[in-house]
């Protein structure tokens, strides 16, 4: 197949062109080189196109003779405030809307999105009174406190979290979040439109070599490898408890060839979990990379973001099930490679 990877200066992006190269695909790309990931400026070449995915005459060129799309250009992370807004809703959702719109111009009829946890809001609960539970958000006060876990909306108490599978109720707690749901929509309204088949990959918290650094939308791992390398500790947020899965790159990469190559359904959009399997807390992560670097240990502050959630993890069943999708880099091996991985300025 010829492909068309959007965002493909980027992390992930990158990370894919050369699974799906590798495997004997020809692979075209698209990048704009946005700030919020890019702190300097990289000129175009062989690998990708410059050029913004809001623009239809660009989208419209990088499509000729594309027979999947595989769309990883997004603006990531919390933001800073709600002045990132607009450019969230713009690069995520205006942008998907016109790749999509001349994915019908062009006959692309085939879409794999990067889509995210977040659209889960917190995870998956349980109560040992009144079992399965979707907690509230929490509160000021709550956080405030160091009341970190959340209770249990019928009795107050304090739940078990466990792993989410793709049927539960979608409720994004952040402005990146909402995106990132309206993505799948979007995917989905053009599929049913139009026929084709759209997959999206609910990446969980991906690392790996060449994420970025130094930005305020960079993920928690390169932020904590940033601090390793200037000598200071990494400063972990809450308590240290929340849950999540950490999945490596080369993982993240093989789940999108894998979801190209799928015998897909016409009309249909169907998202699947990309993730281990195998939680571990925001402190087991900045405590394996001091270890692995011979750093600082880390400083749990206390911190906290009031769009945060918990623990969100999930099962990779279905992925496994449907895509044949098995994450391979275990936890303790992807961390010891990306202590000393190179970052991406």
């Amino acid at each position: 197949m010829r492909i068309l990877v959007t965002g493909s200066a980027g992390f992930i992006g990158g990370h894919i062109i050369s699974t799906l190269r590798e495997n004997g695909h020809e692979v075209t790309g698209l990048d704009c080189l946005h700030p919020a990931a890019h702190r300097q400026s990289t000129s175009s070449g062989q690998e990708w196109t410059l050029g913004d995915i809001r623009d239809r005459q660009t989208v419209r060129t990088a499509l000729r003779g594309v027979d999947a799309v595989c769309h990883q250009a997004a603006m990531v992370g919390m933001g800073v405030d709600m002045n990132d807004a607009p450019e969230y809703a713009s690069c995520n959702d205006l942008g998907t809307a016109v790749v999509l719109a001349e994915m019908t111009a062009a006959k692309v009829d085939r879409l794999v999105l990067a889509s995210s946890m977040v659209v889960y809001g917190e995870g998956a609960y349980t109560c040992d009174e009144h079992g399965s539970q979707r907690p509230t958000a929490r509160t000021e006060a709550d956080l405030k406190a160091g009341r970190f876990e959340p209770g249990c909306p019928l009795c107050t108490a304090q739940m078990r979290p466990s792993l989410v599978d793709e049927s539960a109720p979608l409720e994004p707690r952040s402005v990146y979040a909402a995106t990132k749901l309206a993505q799948e929509h979007l995917a989905g309204a053009w599929a049913r439109a139009t026929g084709g088949s759209a997959i999206a990959l609910r990446y969980h918290n991906v690392y790996g070599p060449h994420m970025p650094r130094d930005t305020p939308y960079a993920g928690v791992a390169a932020i904590f490898r940033s601090s390793l390398e200037s000598g200071q500790a990494p400063q972990v947020f809450e308590d240290g408890g929340q849950r999540r899965d950490f999945i490596h790159v080369h993982d993240v990469a093989k789940a999108n060839l894998l979801a190209l190559q799928a015998d897909c359904s016409p009309a249909t959009m169907n998202a699947y979990n990309i993730a281990t399997g195998h939680p571990h807390t925001i402190l087991d992560m900045a405590t394996a990379l001091a270890a692995a670097t011979g750093g600082p240990q880390p400083h749990v502050t206390g911190a906290y973001r009031g769009g945060d959630v918990r623990h969100v993890t999930a099962s990779p069943a279905l992925a496994q099930k449907e895509l044949g999708f098995t994450a391979e880099v275990g936890f303790a091996e992807g961390i010891t490679e990306f202590a000393t991985a190179p970052l991406r300025h």
